[in-house]
């Protein structure tokens, strides 16, 4: 994969108009404004008007947080299985694949960012709401192994509206295995820093994603277990405006730091900055 490509012409976030010709002018989701695409592309997919993130794909993330040519994918071998036969699961997974362009709803590989080495994984919300099914455990798994075997931080894009229902318990059973694997990555003293974007929801909120030792997310995505219909029957119909989004999230210590999408690739290069000297220091306390 080569993720080094600037966004493509169409933009996959902001609605498009039918007033104009294709691909040259969009509605805002955020405002509902008048946006050209140029102007969309080189703001970073971010609304100029309101400062609304449209959705990226997973090349898109790619292009902009890591050093040019520098990433290297990992495990783009692994496919979608379909362990419960479950009706049209095949057929959608394709479907999927040639919508979106990638094989499944994370991309992992390794790559640097301002120099600096890594593990990286991206989901792709287009690919099936960016659902974890076995795959995706699988990879995540096999991410967070390298980066013990590297000895190198991990950094995890999430956006994904939970588990893959067309995969069952098999499914569910990837919150245990992705949480098992960060936990062993956090006793081998490998840090994870977990990006959540919009939206991160469900069981993949419930395990690796809320387990990151700096957990950033972007301005306004939608991060939380449950939407805000279950919310508000939790709570008696009574929801903060900002519920399930990375604000609300930030007030109460779920989130570290909101981050705006232009800080984003120099916040990360800060953070493995601050590992890299946090372990040198720890090395020559040792050698001493």
């Amino acid at each position: 994969m080569n993720p080094g490509g600037w966004f493509s012409r169409r933009s996959r976030g902001a609605r498009e108009m039918d007033t104009v010709p294709d691909g040259v002018a969009s509605k805002c989701l955020g405002c509902d404004e008048i946006i050209f695409v140029r102007e969309l592309e080189r703001n970073l997919q971010v609304c100029s008007k309101c400062g609304y993130h449209h959705r990226l794909t997973s090349a898109e993330r790619l292009a902009i947080t890591v050093d040019p040519d520098s990433f290297v994918e990992t495990d783009g071998d692994l496919l979608p299985d379909d362990p419960l036969e479950f009706p049209g699961y095949v057929e959608k997974a394709s479907t999927a694949a040639a919508s979106s362009g990638v094989r499944e709803a994370i991309t992992t590989g390794d790559a640097t960012i301002e120099g600096l080495p890594c593990v990286i994984g991206v989901a792709d919300f287009g690919f099936m709401g960016g659902s974890m099914g076995s795959v995706v455990g699988e990879k995540i798994a096999r991410a967070f192994e390298r980066a013990v075997e590297r000895a190198v931080p991990i950094v995890i894009f999430s956006a994904s509206g939970g588990a893959r229902m067309q995969e069952g318990l098999v499914a569910l059973m990837q919150m245990a295995k992705t949480s098992a694997a960060a936990k062993r990555a956090s006793l081998a003293g490998v840090p994870f820093i977990s990006v959540l974007t919009d939206p991160t929801t469900g069981g993949v909120y419930a395990s690796y994603a809320s387990l990151g030792d700096v957990i950033l997310a972007e301005p306004g995505a939608v991060v939380g277990f449950a939407g805000r219909r279950v919310g508000r029957q939790d709570l008696g119909g009574h929801l903060p405006a900002n519920f399930q989004t990375s604000e609300f999230q930030a007030e109460h210590g779920f989130v570290d730091r909101t981050v705006p999408r232009k800080e984003m690739r120099a916040t990360l290069a800060f953070l493995l900055r601050f590992f890299a000297a946090s372990e040198a220091r720890e090395g020559e306390a040792d050698g001493s």
